[in-house]
């Protein structure tokens, strides 16, 4: 690893209890704490872990959700299998060249000129966001970090590739990064909502506290497969992401009017009903993270379906049919074949074909032929360090299996989020989290980096903040912006009231 000095000294958090301390302790929200552990307990293709039966009200559930209205989940199964295969033969062909591309001192005009197809797609990459010098320097600077702190946490802990860190310095500058936070500013502006009273502000992002990767050339265990963060049952639970009818439309038969970019139904929905190691509660529009390094296809990077509507009705709608003949007895062509599939009916089971209750949903080719996984899953674009990736929160992504490259590569996670009640929620836990040295509240628990050399201080944050970076971390009042809903007013004073100004 290569030894770097730190740039600057970084005071350990003094014991003496701060006002910002004092305010995160007497108001937080009281949950339950999670175990110690790493991002390999909430997958259970990395943890070994198997695919037991859903219970029987998994069943009861998916019969609820098409009663009286079988007919037109039946004839819509019927236009989306073919559309599904027109658009993964396009991705065959075209791979990493469908994802739209902008450059961050342009971002206004490409997101206005490139709107239609990053809605399609649902993801994007962001060029030259933060300076390629400043971004490749976070990596040595944080191998430093690990380097004086040898009890830090990662994944596989005999030769790590993701690390359990989420306040060494370079995370925390990231974060509050002026030209981060215009950059996901920005990009909220791809969503909507169509109720003017939701309680969500699209003006101004808040900060979620995630991993980060550095992931050595020849790797093969952090193999994580096709994947859905943000909820796994929680998708088709009534508790869950029905208490804002979310995916209603796809249920009712009608997936072409789904709209994934309609934020009112996503404010209400809760993405985490077990408390699962790494599952998340807070609601993350986008999924995305910063590059450190010079990456490119088969070089231990991130892998995507960009095919966000299909996809999403596809796998939604996945746990109601079921093959006639198995794929052991026909070609590939006669086994995907419209004919070749019904709707379970008395033959339903309580699956939901790879979500499992506090896990993430887990795809594969076996449980989702029609996504063509094999060929559907593109490589973003090559990047290089400060390029920042974002994908749509029900985007299927994966990592390569093998890192075939020679140099390492490496990403800060940095997801972008709206403001909502529940986000200040969150965030009040996670300033806490950052107060003590503890993981983000989503994460597995333990002591973290509390007892960490060198970890960043809160007059640290300050001194490397602005005030729009100490707003989106919960150290300032949050102000509405001029243009903000009456439901995004609300959902600012709500936000400052749960911070405690």
């Amino acid at each position: 690893m290569i030894r770097l000095r730190l740039r600057s000294p970084l005071r350990q958090i003094a014991t003496a209890t701060s006002p910002a301390r004092k305010m995160a302790t007497a108001s937080s929200p009281q949950v339950q704490v999670k175990a110690e552990g790493n991002i390999s307990d909430y997958f259970a293709s990395l943890s070994g872990g198997g695919r037991p039966a859903l219970p029987e009200r998994f069943l009861d559930l998916k019969k609820s959700l098409v009663a009286g209205h079988e007919d037109r989940v039946i004839a819509s199964w019927g236009r989306l299998l073919p559309q599904l295969q027109k658009e993964n033969r396009i991705l065959a062909e075209e791979g990493s060249k469908v994802i739209p591309a902008l450059e961050f001192s342009t971002l206004e005009g490409d997101l206005t000129r490139l709107r239609s197809e990053v809605k399609k797609r649902g993801v994007a990459v962001v060029r030259g966001v933060i300076p390629e010098k400043e971004a490749r320097s976070y990596k040595s600077e944080i191998e430093e970090y690990v380097r004086q702190n040898p009890s830090t946490k990662a994944f596989p802990q005999n030769n790590p590739q993701v690390y359990e860190l989420y306040w060494s310095a370079p995370q925390i500058r990231a974060r509050s990064h002026p030209n981060l936070l215009e950059a996901q500013s920005k990009m909220l502006n791809i969503w909507q909502s169509s109720d003017p009273e939701s309680a969500i502000s699209l003006s101004q992002t808040v900060t979620y506290a995630d991993r980060l990767r550095i992931r050595q050339p020849g790797d093969a265990q952090f193999a994580l497969g096709p994947h859905i963060d943000g909820g796994s049952v929680e998708r088709w639970e009534t508790n869950g992401y029905g208490l804002g009818g979310v995916y209603d439309k796809v249920f009712e038969g009608s997936w072409e009017e789904y709209d994934p970019w309609d934020v009112s139904g996503r404010v209400p929905a809760v993405m985490d009903n077990y408390n699962g190691l790494g599952a998340c509660s807070a609601f993350r529009m986008f999924q995305g993270w910063l590059s450190m390094s010079y990456t490119k296809g088969f070089e231990g990077t991130l892998l995507v379906n960009p095919l966000l509507q299909l996809a999403t009705a596809y796998y939604l709608l996945r746990p109601f049919f079921r093959p006639i003949k198995g794929s052991e007895e026909l070609s590939t062509e006669e086994y995907l074949a419209a004919d070749n599939w019904v709707f379970a009916g008395p033959e339903m089971t309580s699956e939901l074909h790879g979500a499992l209750p506090g896990h993430g949903h887990e795809l594969t080719t076996d449980l989702h032929p029609h996504l063509e996984l094999n060929t559907s899953m593109v490589h973003m674009p090559q990047v290089k360090p400060g390029d920042f990736v974002v994908w749509h929160c029900d985007v299927i992504h994966s990592v390569d299996k093998t890192h075939n490259g020679k140099s390492d590569s490496s990403v800060l996670y940095i997801p972008v989020c709206p403001v909502t009640e529940k986000n200040a929620e969150y965030l009040l836990r996670q300033k806490k989290a950052f107060l003590d040295g503890t993981p983000g509240p989503d994460f597995p628990g333990g002591q973290g980096e509390s007892r960490h050399i060198n970890r960043p201080s809160e007059s640290y944050l300050r001194e490397h903040s602005d005030s729009r970076g100490l707003k989106a971390l919960g150290f300032e009042k949050l102000v509405p912006g001029e243009s903000d809903s009456p439901g995004a007013k609300v959902a600012m004073e709500k936000a400052n009231e749960i911070l405690g100004f």
